[in-house]
């Protein structure tokens, strides 16, 4: 009696070692996301470091925060996904997000193999006013990563995470980083469903 109890704890521990089928490709694919920004104040910065809170939410991811002049093509490339911010100037965004996008070709060279292809992509902003042109600034960045053949995401807003900073605005509140934080979890949640569906094919 006792050989068949052995017997038995012997078989259960084997099943129990074994792992579901399909979790242990999961779990080993690790989704790397870069945040990228320009801040001038700071507001854009804080922003950005709750975007990667959101990020960092979703098991198996890494992120990266880096200010945009300093980005090379080699952290560019390797991102699942990016999400790019940039403060409000005149109703646009900030030159230094411009010439980082301008970069993408200029000096990383992602054409025309469209290296960016198939990547995640996501903006955020902050501007002064409640009208300050921040949906606009967050649809010029998506609209340069739909011409590089990225899929563009939102969270936390319609066309990604916004805050307003002057004004009757304290500065940026709870809710706004709270908007910045589900951004993030998003963009993760996306990318790694992009990358383990195109790793099946």
């Amino acid at each position: 009696m006792l050989q068949i109890w052995r017997l038995l704890l012997i078989c259960t521990a084997g099943v129990l070692a074994v792992p579901a089928a399909g979790s242990s490709a999961d779990s080993a694919t690790i989704i790397h996301v870069l945040v990228a920004y320009h801040s001038s104040s700071g507001n854009t910065e804080k922003m950005a470091e709750a975007v990667a809170e959101g990020v960092r939410l979703v098991p198996h991811t890494e992120v990266m925060v880096r200010r945009v002049g300093h980005v090379t093509a080699e952290e560019l490339f390797a991102a699942d996904a990016i999400v790019l911010g940039s403060p409000v100037y005149w109703s646009n965004m900030a030159s230094e997000v411009k010439a980082f996008i301008d970069d993408w070709q200029f000096k990383f060279g992602v054409f025309p193999e469209f290296k960016l292809k198939n990547k995640v992509g996501a903006a955020f902003a902050t501007g002064g006013q409640i009208s300050s042109g921040k949906e606009f600034t967050m649809l010029s960045i998506l609209a340069a990563m739909l011409g590089n053949y990225m899929i563009t995401v939102s969270g936390g807003g319609a066309f990604g995470a916004s805050a307003t900073t002057e004004g009757n605005s304290p500065g940026i509140d709870e809710q706004e980083i709270s908007n910045a934080r589900e951004l993030g979890r998003r963009v993760a949640d996306v990318a790694g469903a992009v990358k383990r569906g195109l790793e099946r094919q």
